[in-house]
């Protein structure tokens, strides 16, 4: 709890630069109105208080990784009501995608990746607001295959052995996406040389690709996370360890360009709060960090 209250005051501290810096006041997060308004002409009209003021209207650009299409897509209807007047536009794609159109200037208020090394080069190219970035999400990445399992396969071991054999089609993604790069830390954890093993694998841009291929059935198998596993209703045959490749975290953090810092913050800390918990452990995500509940 001491970790996130302490991050949630940096936030605090950062967005007060910006807004300091900033041309706009944006209204902010807490519900107050903000200050900003017309040229004084002398009248000495009487301000009505904050809280009967409407806010305007705000949209926040969100890039997130594909396999959070339906969490995100779920909170954001769930979010309309706590915060009407934020309109949430979603960019899912592969991490790596969104992490190039990024750099590319693309505008971008809050970044959801699915793995550390996309988020670790925004964080070395000086796009992160400064100490906004926080560990999210665990996930898992799984064997899955299409109903009824025509190929019979029993799990990683199995599909290890039948690859080197040439004997199955496995769904996997590009290497430039997270879920592909856990896929090569597998190969390695079974001396696969993926070169070997081409014509042996079908390729997704990123997971959702993926999981379509194997919902269809034009792989025997394939590499996904269990959360999207869990949103196709897929069957899972068997679950990665660590050992295999490593942990799967979700770094989330605040782009430091936004134009509605406040805000930002406000959808980050309920993401964070018991309605993001809540909708993101029903697919199968576990939070990575210590929960801070936003009625405490």
């Amino acid at each position: 709890m001491k970790k996130i209250l302490s991050l949630l005051l940096a936030f605090s501290m950062a967005l007060a630069l910006v807004a300091c810096n900033g041309s706009k006041t944006d209204a902010p997060a807490n519900g107050t109105a903000s200050e900003t308004g017309p040229a004084d002409t002398g009248s000495a009209e009487v301000s009505a208080p904050a809280d009967e003021l409407e806010k305007e209207p705000v949209e926040l650009t969100v890039f997130a990784a594909a396999s959070l299409t339906e969490t995100l897509t779920k909170l954001a209807d769930l979010y309309a009501e706590t915060a009407p007047h934020v309109t949430l536009t979603f960019n899912f794609d592969s991490s790596g995608t969104l992490q190039t159109q990024i750099q590319e200037g693309a505008a971008c208020d809050l970044f959801l990746s699915a793995g550390q090394k996309q988020m670790d080069a925004l964080e070395e190219d000086g796009v992160l607001l400064p100490d906004s970035r926080l560990d999210l999400l665990g996930n898992q990445v799984t064997l899955c295959v299409p109903e009824g399992n025509p190929a019979g396969i029993e799990g990683f071991d199995d599909m290890a052995e039948r690859l080197k054999a040439g004997e199955l089609l496995l769904g996997v993604g590009n290497s430039d996406v997270p879920v592909g790069q856990y896929t090569q830390k597998i190969f390695a954890y079974y001396g696969l040389d993926e070169t070997v093993i081409a014509d042996c694998l079908s390729y997704g841009s990123n997971v959702k690709e993926v999981t379509t291929q194997i919902t269809e059935g034009s792989v025997d198998c394939g590499i996904i996370y269990g959360t999207d596993a869990y949103s196709a209703g897929l069957e899972v045959l068997d679950t990665a360890t660590e050992e295999m490749c490593g942990q799967v975290i979700y770094p989330a953090a605040i782009i430091n360009n936004t134009a509605h810092p406040g805000e930002a913050m406000a959808f980050f800390e309920y993401l964070i709060g018991q309605d993001g918990i809540d909708v993101f452990t029903e697919v199968g995500f576990v939070h990575a960090y210590e929960p801070m509940l936003l009625a405490e």
